[in-house]
């Protein structure tokens, strides 16, 4: 798993942006840090929630100078209706593949429910240099990243 202080593996996908463009993380944070908030699936209260707090709280890091991008398993135009759904104004990385999910060590399942490999629940925030200045992951899918921690961190970035 990726820790604090860690190069955050390197990236392309696709992107939900409203449409379906390409993201890359190293051309990202030349913009400046970003958040990747991994998140099991779309369409799912938990998820929703989170989602929505991250765009809650969308002010506080445009401020700091990040950006902030939902992660998960989802296809581009199923993240894209999610986007819609809940009126989400960041993109999100679709990781249909589970290169993301794998490479930053953060797969799990729902064995009960027959689903494999999604992503943990996890907070990533990534500097201009690829550099994990945050991490943080749930074991439960069920429990929330603390945003004001994550907001501080960024902050502090």
């Amino acid at each position: 798993m990726i820790s604090v202080g860690d190069e955050a593996p390197e990236f392309t996908a696709p992107l939900a942006n409203g449409d379906v463009a390409e993201m890359t993380l190293s051309e990202a944070v030349a913009d400046g840090p970003v958040v990747l908030a991994f998140f099991p699936g779309a369409f799912t209260s938990v998820c929703s929630h989170e989602m929505e707090s991250f765009d809650d709280r969308l002010d506080e890091f445009a401020d700091a100078g990040v950006t902030v991008y939902g992660v998960s398993i989802d296809t581009p135009f199923a993240q894209n209706a999610f986007r819609e759904e809940l009126g989400l104004s960041f993109d999100l990385v679709s990781d249909s593949n589970r290169d993301i999910v794998d490479a930053y060590g953060i797969a799990m399942d729902f064995t009960a429910l027959g689903v494999h490999n999604l992503a943990k629940r996890a907070v990533f925030v990534v500097d201009e240099d690829r550099t994990v200045t945050y991490a943080w992951v749930s074991d439960y899918p069920g429990v929330e990243p603390d945003y004001d921690e994550v907001v501080e961190a960024v902050q502090d970035a």
